[in-house]
């Protein structure tokens, strides 16, 4: 498969996997849309990038780096709600760089 469709797709399983607790907390669509998309991004990116790095430190590195600007929002007004975020951010950043290239090769 295309890495770059493999990359999109995995990223939208991811935004749903991180939109749901998003959902269940009854936080607002604009954050659920905001995450959804960003890991859409992320996919995306982890697709299409080679940092000749071990490929879950690439995608964890990707995934904090496209999060950075919303995060620096986030913290200034909410800093505890980044915890989650950053945790979140970490697990599913590295899964999707260990699996894009297993599923893209």
């Amino acid at each position: 498969m295309n890495p770059i469709v493999t990359g999109i797709l995995l990223g939208i399983v991811a935004g749903i996997i991180d939109v749901i607790p998003m959902i269940i907390k009854k936080l607002t669509w604009d954050a659920n849309i905001s995450a959804f998309t960003m890991w859409i991004v992320v996919g995306f990116f982890i697709s299409a990038i080679d940092l000749n790095i071990q490929p879950i430190i690439e995608g964890i590195l990707i995934a904090l780096l496209i999060l950075l600007p919303c995060a620096i929002l986030i913290g200034w007004k909410e800093p505890k709600s980044l915890l989650p975020i950053l945790v979140m951010t970490i697990l599913l950043g590295g899964i999707l760089g260990w699996i894009i290239p297993k599923i893209a090769n």
